[in-house]
């Protein structure tokens, strides 16, 4: 899929904030930071394109529902899912997305795709208050409730607030490469890569857990991503007990040890595929899975292919060898 043209849906009571993180994703031009140029159509179904927010906010959008034809990215902010849809809205989505356009949805604008036909059959996830509705209203869609968001190939559903950002971040860096994720990511100062199978809240608080207690463990191991790790070794460095220490790991990060440091390490195996001429092997040192044999089971298995597939399509290096 290409990225080159954008189109945000804005329903009558859509959520500002939702609206926001997709606009501050695809709709800033940063070409002068090497960021690809978006054509990004902020489109309304109302006859004067005039959208309320509902907290005092008014918008009129540039575009109507022609804006949907021909899109690479139909984008879908919350909205109030008590509210029926415009018939015409709902065709326009089906129309774009019937035509190649890859839809996404953050939080409860999910629901606009269980009304448009587009979750029968797919898995997908909504905020965690609402999936349970999500499921009632559209019981053929495969909702799931845990997770920040779902990449379902031309179908991206997320949850609440940031997981919109997570979920936008990770299709850019699907199409087109971590250094321009990265570029999105540094000037919102958010991270620029968090794996949608984290959990979406914790059930059980932690006692005395505070936001940033693990921050320079984290950043220690960041560092030190080709070394071996064990819950003992990073518990005794955090000046824990080895069950206080991993409870408070998965409080503060939404997940285990074990699963942080393997999403890392595909993370910084990416970066050095897309970004460098490293061979494979090296590849695999630098990023924590010891040989080529490691690296390609553990990456094949999380992202979908090979690593040597994944950087001819990826590379932005001058030249690469495998």
């Amino acid at each position: 899929m290409a990225l080159r043209t954008v189109a945000a849906v804005v329903p009558q009571r859509c959520a500002p904030f939702e609206f926001g993180l997709i606009h501050e994703v695809f709709g800033i031009d940063r070409s002068d930071e090497g960021v690809p140029a978006v054509d990004f159509r902020v489109c309304s179904a109302e006859p004067d394109r005039t959208v309320d927010f509902g907290t005092g906010l008014r918008l009129r959008a540039p575009h109507g529902l022609d804006g949907l034809l021909g899109v690479d990215l139909v984008a879908l902010p919350a909205c109030d899912t008590s509210r029926p849809q415009p018939p015409e809205l709902l065709d326009a989505i089906r129309a774009a997305h019937a035509a190649g356009a890859t839809v996404l949805s953050v939080c409860s604008g999910a629901f606009l795709l269980g009304e448009a036909g587009l979750l029968d059959g797919r898995p997908c996830t909504t905020h965690w208050m609402h999936t349970d509705e999500l499921a009632k209203r559209f019981p053929l869609a495969k909702v799931d409730s845990g997770v920040l968001y779902v990449d379902d190939g031309d179908l991206i559903t997320s949850a609440g607030t940031a997981a919109g950002i997570d979920a936008c971040l990770h299709l850019v860096r699907r199409e087109l490469g971590s250094a321009v994720a990265t570029k999105i990511a540094r000037r919102m100062v958010v991270p620029p890569q968090r794996d949608g199978g984290q959990r979406q809240y914790i059930e059980q608080p932690v006692p005395q857990c505070t936001g940033d207690s693990l921050a320079e463990l984290l950043e220690y191991l960041i560092e030190h991503l080709a070394d071996e790790h064990s819950v003992r070794s990073l518990a005794r460095r955090a000046a824990m007990s080895d069950r206080t220490f991993a409870r408070r790991f998965v409080a503060e990060t939404g997940m285990s040890p074990a699963k942080w440091i393997a999403a890392q390490r595909i993370s910084r195996a990416r970066t050095l595929l897309e970004d460098t001429a490293l061979s494979i092997e090296q590849v695999a040192g630098h990023s924590g899975f010891g040989t080529a044999a490691g690296l390609r089971h553990h990456f094949t298995r999380q992202v979908g292919v090979a690593p040597a597939e994944y950087r001819r399509t990826f590379s932005s290096a001058m030249s690469t060898a495998s």
